[in-house]
C-alpha cells in the first residue's frame, strides 16, 4: 500500500554536502509538512580543519555535531548516519581503512540503505549527480549506492520510492567551480539546460542555508576553498547557491505530467498539492 506521509530521503557522503547542494530544498519541503530524512554516509573523519590554530580531539564527533546544528538551521530532523568512514583526499586518503567509503562497494553498502528506505518509506530520493559534484570518490560511491537502492526497492509493500533525483548544475553554473580552485571541465561536470528537470527557488531560505553552512565551522575557515575566495568570487558563489537548486531525473516509476516539473512531487499520485 502506498505510503500516505510525504517523505524525502536525501543521501550524501559527508557533513556539509547537504548545505551546499540541497539545503534550501530541504527547508522548502519541511515547511510544507514533508518528512525530511537526511542520511549521511560518514562523519567526515578525514576532513581538513580549515580554521588556523583550531585543534579538535575527534574530528568525526565534531563534524557530527556540526551536521546536527546544520539540520536545526535547515529546520529538518537530526541526521541518520550510515556509519562508514570518510575516505579523505590527497595526503589524507585512507586507503587501508576497510570502512572508508572508497573501500566499500556499492553492492556491499546497498542493503543498509535499502533497510533505511523500507523504514522511512520515501516517495522521493535525492543524491549526487553521476559525477559526484566534483569527482570526490565518496560522492561517487554514495551516488552509485543510492541509485542501486532506488532500483531495487520498487517491490516494497508501500510502493517504493517513486522518484530519484540527482543534484545538477548547468554547464554555465559549473564554470563557477573554477573559482573554487577546481580545474574541472564544465561540459562534463555540468549539464545542459534541457537536462534540468526541477528548479527550486531557494531565495526565501537563504538565511537558513547561510546558517547551515556556518554551522560546519571546521570546514568553512580561512583556509577552506570558500574562505580563500575573493569578495567578488564569494558574491558570485552566493548568488548561485542562494538563488536556486536544480535537479535532474535519475529514475521514476510514474509518468511525468510535464517537463520541466513544478517540483519534486509533481505528478506523484496523492501528493500533487505539494507543488501546486
Amino acid at each position: 500500500m502506498m505510503s500516505t506521509k510525504p517523505t524525502i530521503l536525501a543521501v550524501f557522503a559527508h557533513p556539509d554536502d547537504e548545505a551546499f547542494s540541497v539545503g534550501g530544498t530541504l527547508t522548502h519541503y519541511a515547511r510544507k509538512g514533508v518528512n525530511v530524512v537526511l542520511a549521511c554516509a560518514t562523519r567526515g573523519e578525514a576532513g581538513k580543519i580549515t580554521v588556523p590554530g583550531m585543534t579538535v580531539d575527534d574530528l568525526g564527533q565534531q563534524r557530527e555535531q556540526e551536521l546536527r546544528a546544520a539540520c536545526e538551521a535547515l529546520e529538518i530532523p537530526a541526521p541518520v548516519f550510515l556509519d562508514y568512514h570518510d575516505s579523505g583526499r590527497y595526503e589524507r586518503t585512507r586507503t587501508d581503512d576497510p570502512l572508508a567509503l572508497m573501500n566499500v562497494t556499492p553492492l556491499e553498502a546497498e542493503p543498509k540503505l535499502r533497510a533505511l528506505i523500507e523504514q522511512v518509506q520515501p516517495q522521493v530520493i535525492l543524491t549526487f549527480d553521476p559525477h559526484g559534484a566534483y569527482g570526490h570518490i565518496d560522492h561517487l560511491q554514495i551516488q552509485r549506492t543510492t541509485s542501486s537502492a532506488f532500483f531495487s526497492t520498487g517491490h516494497l509493500p508501500y510502493g517504493g520510492p517513486q522518484r530519484l533525483y540527482f543534484t545538477a548544475m548547468t554547464s554555465e553554473a559549473a564554470k563557477g567551480l573554477a573559482g573554487m580552485g577546481r580545474d574541472l571541465d564544465p561540459l562534463i561536470y555540468g549539464v545542459s539546460d534541457s537536462t534540468i528537470a526541477v528548479t527550486i527557488d531557494v531565495r526565501p531560505y537563504a538565511e537558513n542555508k547561510k546558517a547551515a553552512l556556518a554551522a560546519h565551522g571546521t570546514q568553512m575557515g580561512a583556509t577552506s576553498l570558500v574562505g580563500r575566495l575573493s569578495p567578488e568570487e564569494r558574491q558570485a558563489m552566493e548568488q548561485r547557491m542562494l538563488g536556486s537548486e536544480s535537479f535532474s531525473i535519475g529514475g521514476t516509476r510514474t509518468g511525468l505530467p510535464a517537463f520541466p516539473l513544478r517540483g519534486l512531487f509533481d505528478g506523484l499520485p496523492g501528493f500533487e498539492s505539494l507543488d501546486a
